[in-house]
């Protein structure tokens, strides 16, 4: 008979082996992430430029890991349904966020209820930027970005600016520009895009700066002037469109999508998505597909995808304290 010494023995050498077992299987598991499908949330409806993005680096990821990349929209509340959707997900890997310039940095810095925040999220890698565009209704007397500043100085809250909304992305660049110009100008906030740019087209308002695929099409179809390209650099999209910076140094107002996995998702696993999406992003299909769209496609490692996180966060919280705009 096993005497109770060696059977107390021989149950902890079992609960080692298991313990050790489980270990081994947890690593492994991570190691060879993905072994099921894993589900992409993208905030907004579909068609999109943030969802045909999505879908694009999804179907590539996909078939690297060998595991379908599954695109789930769910819009709402300016992308904040799709956010905390994710925020409470289980920290595996297995469903992350198509995150965005207004979803990680306008919302946080204009919305103090908003039911989520950028601590519930572990940055993943950045996938593109793409500049907003200054356009103007083709009645407005000025032709460059040195003729609007000088127009507007000459005509302090004669020229109405339109947005999508109160604190939003497309209103927070046109204050940006109020601010680097020191110039007046009257906000006509819309309930969304198509509202807004049909003011715009018929001269009820005669400025915007919104993103670049939306208004690049009315400007090529001649129903609006672009003025200029709210980005440091010019957009190979349209090289003969001056930057606003050129005339304004360092003006920036880009917008960006990036994706973003619950807090408490194993940093090797945010290693491996990020890795495995920047080598996406170098693919010729994509790189020529997001230029098509005004995009450039980005990718970077997520500590250096949190610093441009905070950054962009905290200039539109300084933009949003000097133009004193309040959220209902």
């Amino acid at each position: 008979m096993i005497n109770l010494f060696k059977l107390k023995s021989i149950i902890y050498s079992i609960s080692c082996l298991i313990s050790l077992c489980g270990l081994q299987v947890k690593a492994q598991t991570t190691n060879e992430f993905p072994q099921r499908a894993v589900k992409l949330i993208v905030p907004f409806p579909a068609g999109g430029a943030t969802d045909v993005m999505a879908r694009l680096v999804a179907q590539k990821l996909g078939d690297m890991w060998l595991q379908p990349v599954v695109i789930e929209n769910k819009a709402g509340a300016t992308g904040a349904v799709g956010s905390v959707f994710v925020a409470k997900s289980t920290p595996d890997g297995y469903t992350i966020l198509m995150g965005t310039g207004t979803t990680h940095a306008v919302s946080p810095a204009t919305n103090p209820n908003l039911p989520y925040s950028l601590r519930d999220f572990s940055p993943i890698s950045l996938v593109a930027t793409f500049p907003n565009l200054l356009v103007v209704h083709p009645s407005l007397p000025v032709k460059n970005i040195a003729e609007l500043v000088t127009y507007l100085k000459q005509n302090p809250g004669r020229v109405n600016f339109s947005s999508t909304g109160n604190g939003g992305s497309v209103h927070l660049a046109s204050e940006l520009f109020k601010q680097a110009t020191k110039t007046d100008m009257v906000h006509i906030p819309y309930k969304g895009s198509a509202e807004a740019l049909n003011d715009l087209m018929s001269g009820q308002v005669q400025l915007t700066i919104d993103n670049f695929s939306t208004v690049w099409p009315l400007v090529q179809t001649g129903k609006l002037r672009a003025l200029g390209v709210a980005s440091l650099d010019r957009s190979q999209s349209a090289p003969d469109v001056p930057s606003i910076s050129e005339t304004i140094p360092g003006f920036e107002a880009n917008t960006w999508v990036g994706f973003f996995a619950p807090i408490g998702t194993a940093p090797s696993i945010v290693q491996k998505i990020s890795s495995d999406t920047q080598n996406v992003l170098k693919e010729n299909s994509v790189v020529q597909k997001f230029f098509s769209m005004g995009a450039v496609p980005s990718g970077n490692q997520p500590d250096a995808f949190n610093a441009f996180v905070q950054k962009d966060t905290q200039r539109w919280k300084n933009v949003v304290t000097s133009a004193g705009i309040k959220i209902n």
